[in-house]
């Protein structure tokens, strides 16, 4: 019994060793303040929009499809990996991370062709999102109307 416990702290030891540092608070920091430029920069073209004479719900509209574009350029260009692989979660901010899982799976799957490659597997990043987004709206939706 002895011995495997010696090698049970062996190995522990040995996981320990090879395991990746986690950084804690460099992560969360970064992942704040990409997070919080992405936002500034929601925000910098929802007021642009809004000096140029669209009301607030074309403003938002205009807002997030200038955000979509400028996610799945960067993703294109490969850019946006980068991102995500400095800032962690902080490049998820939701419309530009689905951006992101969206336009990733049609470059990976499109030499398959635009049936079975990108038509096919488009969705299977985003498609619990959707599914998921739909029911929590769904739900969210009946309990306001009870209430």
């Amino acid at each position: 019994m002895q011995d495997v416990n010696s090698l049970k702290g062996q190995y522990e030891d040995i996981i320990k060793e090879h395991s990746p540092k986690n950084f804690l608070f460099k992560n969360m920091f970064r992942a704040f303040w990409v997070g919080g430029t992405i936002c500034a920069i929601g925000q910098y073209f929802l007021n642009l929009y809004s000096y140029m004479g669209f009301n607030q719900t074309q403003a938002s509209s205009a807002t997030t499809v200038t955000l979509i574009f400028f996610a799945a350029v960067l993703t294109a260009l490969n850019i946006y990996d980068k991102i995500g692989n400095y800032a962690g979660a902080g490049s998820i901010i939701p419309i530009t991370g689905f951006a992101n899982s969206m336009v990733s799976a049609a470059m990976e799957y499109k030499r398959e062709g635009f049936v079975y490659g990108m038509g096919a597997k488009l969705f299977s990043i985003a498609g619990p999102v959707i599914v998921y987004g739909t029911i929590g709206s769904i739900i969210v939706g009946l309990i306001y109307y009870i209430l």
